[in-house]
């Protein structure tokens, strides 16, 4: 598990650190419902993808850094 945090927090950005944890083609395409799954909001509280969904026309899901 180190080994794969020390790969996934590269000390630099360059094409060589990051290109082997970009997958797009396996990402759901736009448009379609994802999976649903718990999350939890910033004070602790409970809640589930679905949830926000219901709530909102269109959700974006960010995964990982994208800075």
């Amino acid at each position: 598990m180190d080994d794969l945090l020390t790969r996934y927090n590269y000390d630099s950005f360059v094409p060589e650190k990051f290109e082997p944890w970009m997958n797009f083609e396996a990402s759901p395409k736009t448009g379609t419902i994802g999976p649903d799954f718990p999350l939890w909001n910033l004070d602790q509280t409970p809640t589930r993808l679905s949830e926000i969904w219901s709530q909102h026309d269109y959700t974006v899901v960010e995964f990982g850094s994208f800075t």
